[in-house]
């Protein structure tokens, strides 16, 4: 245990001092940060190459041993429910915080200066759109399997390892259990693999911080320092209710658990990505009391309809952009944003630039004149800089919905959830 405890210490300060030296290297070398990126790309695409099987893995043995189609149902729905509530409420959550602090005030935007803004945006985001609501869905179903796990579409491989795991259920006692044993076996080699892939951790963590300040520098902290210093509060200030959330829902003590996944917290700040500590986040969760198929069903599913992060930025962008350009909008206004956020928000992701598609959907939709899409483009300094809050909400937001899901469903061990969170016990190899 002693041991353990000493690698886990060892991997945060490694990460902490990686992202300390890649900020200070990026912001005296600038010009380094794009010889550096490779480290954080290849590091990504290491962790990014084992999701895929890691959540049909586990999806499939937490179905197989749950056992029947309705409990799956059951968690689906309360997963779904939970998300659509949660995100309305960071929506709500944002405008009011934006409103209250104005973070466009003092900007005083010419919109004739924005001429360039949808060039800009066009490039940012390939000339791509989020999908429809009927897209979207079918979407959810893979042209084919083998096309679901080489792209890593989540909710593909999802839907698939669902289909798998209810299959195998249906066998009962009388079911092959070679399969599910196969399965087990390979799914202790994933996790093995991403034990030595963190080892890289480090040097991708340094690379990605690197990068950003390198790219961005630290003068667009100075000229967004109001709407980066409003998104940073509205996060904090989100996180405080999310650990109300997580004691009323689930008997919870959100810090202890920051505490126990500081490790993947630090690696998701400093690569910018969720994905990236996705492995071992489903692993923690696991060890922490979360049932397998609880664990496999809501994460997954989070990374696409539970972005809390997400969704402040973007209600907060939405206020920032109307004061910028001097624009008070209505009651009626900020709701009717609200409400095409509440639709953009869920196709977000896995579509490149998407934060400017939804923001770009939502100015139209709103309809205000005076308010050009183009000026979308204003956001186009600081989003990467945005990035570690949002990522950090969505994360720990993802991690409370399981918890509170599980102890709905009555698959939560709170016994072990206690115990784990207390002696900090690592569940995968390090």
């Amino acid at each position: 245990m002693a041991d353990q405890q000493g690698k886990r210490s060892t991997l945060f300060l490694q990460l902490a001092a990686a992202i300390v030296l890649g900020a200070v290297v990026g912001w005296l070398w600038p010009k380094v940060g794009a010889d550096l990126k490779p480290l954080a790309d290849g590091f990504i695409k290491l962790i990014k190459m084992l999701i895929a099987p890691i959540v049909f893995c586990t999806v499939v043995l937490g179905i197989a041993h749950a056992g029947d189609l309705k409990s799956v149902g059951r968690i689906g729905i309360k997963a779904l429910v939970y998300f659509e509530a949660i995100t309305t409420f960071a929506l709500v959550f944002g405008l009011l915080v934006g409103n209250l602090v104005r973070p466009g005030s003092g900007f005083h935007v010419d919109p004739k200066t924005l001429a360039t803004g949808a060039e800009a945006i066009a490039k940012k985001t390939g000339n791509g759109e989020l999908p429809h609501t009927v897209e979207f869905l079918l979407g959810v179903i893979p042209t084919s399997v083998v096309g679901a796990f080489a792209e890593n579409a989540l909710l593909q491989v999802l839907f698939f390892s669902v289909l798998f795991g209810l299959a195998l259920a249906k066998f009962g006692e009388t079911g092959p259990p070679v399969v599910l044993e196969l399965v087990d076996h390979l799914s202790k080699l994933f996790f093995t693999i991403i034990g030595w892939v963190m080892r890289l951790a480090p040097l991708g963590a340094f690379g990605a911080m690197v990068f950003i300040i390198g790219q961005y520098g630290i003068a667009t902290l100075g000229g967004y320092a109001k709407l980066i210093a409003c998104c940073y509060l509205a996060a904090v200030l989100f996180i405080l209710v999310l650990a109300v959330v997580a004691r009323l829902g689930a008997g919870l003590n959100l810090w202890k658990f920051v505490v126990y996944i500081k490790d993947e917290l630090f690696l998701a700040l400093g690569t910018a990505s969720t994905e990236v500590a996705l492995p071992r986040i489903m692993a923690k969760l696991q060890a922490a009391g979360c049932s397998r198929a609880t664990t496999g069903l809501v994460v997954p599913t989070g990374y696409s309809f539970n972005l809390d992060g997400a969704t402040l930025y973007l209600s907060i962008c939405v206020l920032f952009l109307a004061q910028a350009l001097g624009v008070n909008l209505t009651l009626g206004e900020q709701v009717a944003a609200m409400l095409v956020l509440m639709l953009t928000s869920k196709g977000m992701a896995g579509v490149p630039g998407s934060s400017f598609l939804a923001l770009s959907a939502t100015i139209a939709a709103i309809g205000h004149g005076s308010i050009p899409v183009a000026a979308v483009a204003l956001l186009l300094g600081a989003d990467r800089i945005m990035d570690s809050m949002r990522v950090s909400v969505n994360l720990l937001g993802n991690c409370v919905a399981t918890f509170v899901v599980a102890n709905w469903e009555g698959q939560l061990d709170k016994e072990q959830m206690r115990e784990t969170l207390e002696s900090g016990r690592e569940p995968v190899p390090a």
